[in-house]
């Protein structure tokens, strides 16, 4: 399934289709299918089954019969027909996996009503096509500009036009009802083919548009999420993150899809809990849970007059607590049942140099800056000067005694030689 328009480019820099999930080859979009029964025969008298799945621009699928028989595979451009002209589109399936994916999405094969498929798109067909396309961000800024001057609350996400041109459907998003009578004049006249209108949500809007998370990841609805679970606050409660709307919402405005994915668990690992607003009645006082950690298996409760001093607890040990109070029985203290949950302190991790490779914490010094820098080597200057002048110093030194030494040993020779007596 690799895609041949996505592959490497010069250097080796990655080249990029640049079709948000549209590309040429169907390869890189995340509505693909694969299909496994490509490469089996269908029995003896079978015939292939006569209904072909298409794609268009984005998420837009829709189902045709091939009532001309053509010999059609994946990845092959198709005129379709539409309400008005013709469509052209991509095959995206085709065979009997068709018939799963009619019944998954509801949809009747043997309706006779079912759009068909025309012909192969010819080369001219491909050409309108890509003119159209070529269009869309243009006629986008366009919309955009003309909405403004009407003073319509809506936003115009993106323009869709129809494989003929004679068409074109524009994407909005709008918190209220919105009168856009005399927008879509303004548009016909403006661009000379048919408006058509159609409102979707934010999530379908951060879908077509795409985009980079806070994770650092593409958005899951762009990449591979094909539905959208309902998401509320609740879930960020089972997993205790702080309720702040600008981390808890994605780019759409809306709470994080990724908020579901391990809820699940959560909600698993908490029925083993006592409930987050236990009280524990004890002699000396009222106390109140805190915090709870799931991974950990700790609670950790405070008492009302004493907020700041926080008790860790296991759950055996509240529940034991509870069963007390039940009982109208308090218990003395927290702290008796604190001191034994008590652990030391586990050795740290040492990164061990096995391999040769570098500190993982060589990153985590502070830098030094050039004022320092300069001082260390002003000092270093300054400490050789220093040696450097001892060491004329003691040389100059040297030599003075060597002098001295043979000026004393000169006279001592002169006189010897005055004392000696003379030969007669």
């Amino acid at each position: 399934m690799s895609c041949s328009s996505c592959s490497t480019g010069k250097d080796g820099q990655p080249r990029g289709c640049k079709n948000n999930g549209t590309c040429g080859t169907d390869g890189c979009n995340k509505l693909t299918v694969f299909d496994w029964l490509s490469n089996m025969s269908l029995p003896g008298g079978e015939k292939p089954f006569d209904c072909v799945e298409v794609r268009f621009k984005n998420s837009r699928k829709e189902f045709f019969r091939n009532s001309e028989n053509l010999s059609l595979s994946i990845g092959d451009v198709v005129a379709t027909q539409a309400q008005s002209g013709h469509d052209i589109g991509m095959v995206t399936l085709s065979g009997e996996l068709v018939k799963v994916q009619m019944k998954r999405k509801k949809v009747d094969f043997n309706d006779l009503e079912l759009p068909k498929v025309y012909r192969k798109a010819s080369q001219k067909d491909i050409d309108i096509w890509q003119k159209c396309r070529d269009r869309e961000e243009e006629i986008k800024k366009r919309a955009r500009e003309i909405a403004i001057i009407l003073k319509l609350q809506m936003k115009i996400s993106d323009v869709e036009f129809q494989g003929d041109g004679s068409k074109a459907t524009f994407y909005y998003t709008a918190e209220e009802r919105v009168d856009f009578r005399q927008l879509i004049k303004d548009m016909a006249k403006a661009f000379g083919i048919r408006i058509e209108m159609r409102q979707i949500g934010y999530r379908q809007e951060a879908q077509r548009l795409g985009g980079i998370g806070s994770c650092g990841r593409e958005l899951c609805c762009s990449t591979w999420l094909t539905d959208f679970r309902s998401v509320s606050t609740s879930a960020a409660r089972y997993q205790q993150l702080s309720l702040n709307p600008q981390k808890l919402a994605g780019q759409c405005g809306k709470l994080k899809c990724c908020l579901n994915y391990e809820l699940d668990v959560y909600i698993d690992a908490l029925k083993d809990f006592p409930a987050q607003d236990t009280k524990l009645f004890t002699e000396k006082g009222l106390a109140f849970c805190q915090k709870t950690d799931i991974f950990k298996e700790k609670l950790w409760f405070s008492y009302k007059d004493d907020p700041a001093n926080w008790h860790v607890l296991s759950p055996e040990q509240v529940k034991e607590i509870l069963e007390k109070n039940k009982k109208k029985e308090k218990v003395a203290s927290l702290e008796e049942y604190a001191v034994e949950n008590i652990v030391e302190i586990e050795e740290r991790v040492v990164f061990e140099n096995v391999v040769g490779q570098d500190s993982l914490t060589r990153f985590d010094k502070p830098k030094r800056s050039k004022n320092s820098r300069n001082r260390n080597r002003n000092k270093k200057r300054k400490g050789g000067n220093n040696q450097r002048q001892k060491q004329n110093s003691g040389q100059n030194q040297s030599k003075k005694s060597t002098s001295n030494n043979n000026h004393r040993n000169k006279n001592k020779n002169a006189n010897r030689s005055k004392s000696r007596p003379k030969n007669t």
